[in-house]
């Protein structure tokens, strides 16, 4: 078994067999064990706009996710698993993390501060997803696969990232620079990486497995 945190109600994670989803409505910060972890904690407030559109006010608290994070990197460091989050995620350096580099590789993660951690960065493009969407992993207690290092080969949609007002981003949608992908769509995990996640969390050796 496989148990999947923060993922959304009804979405890729539902329905497998041996994969046990946590939504919101579960509350995946409550997670005690036994199984291994894959882990998609949520990254609003650890993002590039963590303050929230330009017209929020006040500003949002940088980091304030109700230590969701927290939770799923000590699940993962637990059970054993992999947790992802977008490149460039605040969350990294907030929990001592070392970013790793956009060409890939995985490389230590916090063994500095004790634990045996590992971090990458891919694309999920190279994955099926419409968008590159670089994302940053971490794993602890798994087998480290090679995984599709670097730029994705391909055209992707750009997401609507880098922009400072809904006007602005109509312009590049009117002018054909990005194609408007929905909250939705830029939040799914494609179902190839989500299998690559599955694959990884299951080579955990985890309680469970020892017992038996």
């Amino acid at each position: 078994m496989v148990a999947a945190l923060y993922v959304q109600t009804g979405g890729c994670y539902f329905s497998l067999p041996h994969v046990e989803p946590w939504d919101q409505a579960r509350d995946a910060r409550l997670y005690a064990g036994p199984y291994p972890v894959v882990a998609h904690p949520p990254c609003e407030r650890w993002g590039r706009y963590w303050g929230g559109s330009p017209t929020t006010f006040p500003r949002l608290k940088k980091g304030d996710d109700n230590g969701c994070f927290k939770a799923a990197l000590a699940a993962v460091r637990t059970w054993g698993g992999i947790l992802e989050h977008p490149e460039g995620s605040a969350a990294w350096h907030a929990h001592g993390l070392v970013k790793p580099p956009r060409s890939g590789g995985w490389i230590p993660a916090d063994h500095m501060l004790g634990f045996e951690g590992w971090t990458c960065c891919v694309e999920q493009g190279a994955y099926g997803h419409k968008a590159r969407k670089a994302t940053w992993l971490y794993a602890h207690g798994v087998a480290l696969p090679n995984l599709k290092w670097g730029k994705a080969p391909g055209d992707f949609l750009r997401l609507e990232d880098g922009f400072h007002s809904a006007e602005e981003r109509r312009r590049a949608v009117k002018q054909g620079v990005i194609q408007r992908l929905s909250k939705r769509q830029r939040a799914a995990t494609p179902i190839q990486f989500r299998d690559l996640l599955i694959s990884i969390a299951r080579t955990a050796v985890t309680f469970e497995r020892v017992a038996s």
